[in-house]
């Protein structure tokens, strides 16, 4: 595993990592979801976008079977999980829910 990726998903600020593809449609519906995330919660979260065709090892690795799947972390364990697209308030409100557990 890349080591920036252990040091980020170790980190108590929540991550959101997108598996996504580039063929994807419903990939390409989340994108700018995920910006206004980011745009919303600012410093209060990291985002960051997978693509499985170049990370298939990866995607394995966290049995990725369809796309667009998403999964937080927070202090290295993976606290929610979701394939298919939500809405940007669905989103903000799982990673605050689930982040302040």
């Amino acid at each position: 595993m890349n080591t920036n990726f252990a040091t980020l998903i170790n980190s108590e600020k929540p991550v959101l990592i997108d598996f996504f593809a580039t063929w994807c449609g419903p990939c390409q519906m989340l994108s700018p979801v995920l910006k206004q995330v980011k745009d919303s919660l600012g410093d209060r979260i990291s985002i960051l976008k997978i693509d499985v065709d170049k990370n298939q090892q990866m995607a394995a690795q966290y049995q990725v079977r369809g796309v667009p799947t998403m999964l937080l972390f927070q202090n290295g364990k993976q606290i929610w999980r979701q394939s298919g697209v939500l809405s940007k308030e669905e989103i903000i409100r799982t990673i605050i829910e689930k982040s302040n557990s």
